[in-house]
């Protein structure tokens, strides 16, 4: 086993016994990628009892809200961690969550530089960040700046830079930040799912997960893929 492997393993075994702590319940699995500065944590199978029955009776909204209340708890407790158990100096962390699918992701930025890019074709690179700016003006507008990582073969890691319009900007001055989360969460998802991405990359899309930096006015999307077809 690689010294990666072993750090994925180990982190994966830390996240779940995190979130039995604090959640009541752990995933049923987790998928670590690790491709300095970045890391992915792909969790399934992880909706406590009560949160299932709030899903079920349409109270999505207090699940969410709930839930990003504790990561925000729980963020410099899951650094710490990370650095103890697979040496990680993380000093940014997202989240989000599919409580339908059950899943959910952490994002963690450590404090090592990045270059965007590891694509084989810059036309199909290029395309693909102009659909991504489509999808973010018609959710708010054009970024300053929208970068690509391809983390794994299965993992496309995008980060946005000044995104966010005048009237979110006084909506987080006013302390509307978790209000102004779960109104952008769903909408940006719909726009994502307007423009072909899908067919930019040849690949069908798994599962979107996104988070923001507010005070940073910054974002980042991770896309899961399907395996190519042979």
């Amino acid at each position: 086993m690689t010294k990666e492997q072993t750090a994925q393993g180990e982190i994966g075994s830390y996240i779940s016994g995190v979130f039995r702590k604090y959640f009541g319940k752990g995933p049923t699995s987790v998928y670590v990628t690790i491709n300095r500065p970045f890391i992915t944590i792909h969790f399934r199978g992880f909706l406590a009892p009560m949160e299932r029955i709030q899903v079920k009776q349409k109270e999505t909204k207090r699940v969410l809200e709930t839930r990003d209340l504790m990561m925000t708890d729980l963020k410099p407790e899951i650094m710490q961690g990370l650095k103890e158990v697979a040496a990680l100096e993380v000093k940014e962390m997202y989240a989000d969550w599919n409580l339908i699918k059950e899943t959910g992701m952490i994002i963690g930025v450590t404090e090592e530089d990045w270059e965007a890019g590891k694509w084989t074709d810059d036309a199909a690179e290029q395309a693909f960040k102009e659909a991504m700016e489509e999808a973010s003006h018609k959710a708010e507008k054009v970024p300053g700046r929208t970068e690509t990582y391809w983390l794994s073969d299965k993992v496309l890691l995008v980060r946005r830079s000044e995104i966010l319009v005048q009237i979110e900007k006084e909506l987080i001055k006013n302390g509307y930040v978790e209000e102004l989360k779960l109104s952008k969460r769903p909408l940006e998802h719909r726009m994502l799912d307007e423009v072909p991405l899908e067919a930019l990359l040849n690949r069908r899309i798994s599962e979107t997960f996104l988070d923001w930096n507010f005070d940073a006015d910054l974002s980042y999307i991770v896309f899961l893929l399907e395996p190519k077809k042979a």
